[in-house]
């Protein structure tokens, strides 16, 4: 008989083409129908077996979408632990969507729904954090918040069908499509705006922006230097990480750099350059609002301060630093991709016809010269 009892459960023990099995049910003797639910579970076992010899994989649940989106943010922040901020990006962008679909079965979510979310969220407004909650505002939401909530949906979606969960991801190739975004960014610091910002900005916030200014450093990448990074006597800093393999790279410094950095050594108090107020160990995790402040109060033009980064660009390519090695020194992995940092100023591009011009012109002279001496009086 291949149910039987053992330790006050049923337990059960057969042969399956040429293997033994033997496991308990963790069905309690004495109870009511036990037995029936003991062979009950042994013939599932049984069927999970055959249909696995003829490759028919049991597929799991499909779970409703908060406890979807958890299981989500929780696998990203341990998988991808070097990339905080695609996580705080996704926890962000995980709002609204469980806002929407929060009780929503996955399976029942395709390619109209998330069109009707897409209207929806556009029509809503933007929301402003205070402390008695969020408050909304009378600023729209933009396009590309709502491509930033997508791509954390399609992320969802991929991660529960390589879960085994039957599902078709609405936001595909032939699905859902994004919005167009003008990410075309052209705010580029005078050096004049540079200095009033500065002199209004806290001292970490100074730092972190001269570092940008001086390297092209991503904010985030400022905000998570290490001291182990940081080869002063060689006069460089490592960036560990990054989603690409041209964002992990060696910065040469500048001497204005290099002081902030070596400053920031002497104050540390822990492992991170820059850490956060409450924990020396953690990194800080921004300094959005002390940037905010520093501009208002400073009255320049409001900018980001990611576009600290943008005018390091753009100042490189005026200095005449060629694309490639502008872009190893800022970690893009196609030269393209610089393309929307460098903005020549209308001189600079007069300066450089006119050096296209006295280059033509000197070729010409000196193919003259050599074919005949009145030809080259008369290009002169």
């Amino acid at each position: 008989m291949s149910i039987f009892k053992r330790g006050g459960v049923f337990w059960f023990n057969f042969v399956y083409k040429g293997k033994r099995y033997q496991e308990s049910t963790k069905v309690k003797c004495g109870t009511k129908d036990a037995a029936v639910a003991a062979r009950d579970i042994e013939s599932a076992f049984r069927t999970a077996l055959a249909k696995g010899d003829f490759g028919i994989v049991e597929r799991k649940p499909v779970p409703h979408f908060k406890e979807a989106m958890a299981a989500f943010l929780k696998w990203h922040e341990g998988e991808h632990a070097d990339k905080l901020s695609t996580s705080d990006r996704h926890r962000f962008s995980s709002l609204a969507l469980l806002k929407y679909f929060r009780d929503v079965s996955l399976d029942r979510i395709g390619a109209a729904e998330v069109e009707a979310f897409k209207t929806a969220r556009l029509s809503q407004c933007r929301t402003t954090r205070a402390k008695e909650g969020r408050k909304p505002t009378s600023k729209p939401i933009q396009p590309a918040t709502v491509n930033r909530e997508l791509a954390c949906l399609r992320a969802l979606f991929n991660y529960q069908i390589r879960c085994g969960v039957a599902l078709t991801n609405p936001i595909s190739r032939t699905g859902v499509k994004s919005y167009h975004e003008d990410n075309e960014q052209t705010r580029v610091l005078t050096y004049d705006e540079e200095a009033k910002y500065l002199a209004k900005a806290t001292p970490m916030l100074a730092d972190v922006a001269v570092l940008i200014l001086e390297t092209g450093m991503r904010p985030e990448e400022v905000c998570r230097i290490e001291a182990a990074n940081v080869h002063l006597a060689e006069n460089y800093l490592y960036i560990p990480f990054g989603k690409t393999k041209a964002a992990k790279r060696r910065i040469s410094l500048t001497a204005r750099a290099k002081d902030v950095l070596a400053r920031r050594m002497k104050e540390r108090k822990g492992r991170y350059l820059f850490a956060h107020a409450a924990d020396k160990e953690q990194p800080v995790p921004g300094v959005k609002g002390a940037h905010r402040r520093a501009v208002k109060e400073s009255k320049v033009a409001p900018f980001r301060l990611y576009d600290c980064r943008h005018t390091f660009a753009t100042r490189a390519i005026q200095a005449g630093v060629d694309l490639v090695t502008l872009a190893a020194i800022l970690g893009h992995s196609k030269i393209n991709m610089v393309m929307r940092y460098a903005h020549p100023t209308q001189q600079h591009q007069t300066d450089a016809m006119a050096k296209a011009e006295e280059y033509n012109t000197r070729q010409l002279i000196a193919l003259a010269e050599k074919r005949s001496p009145v030809v080259s009086q008369a290009v002169q």
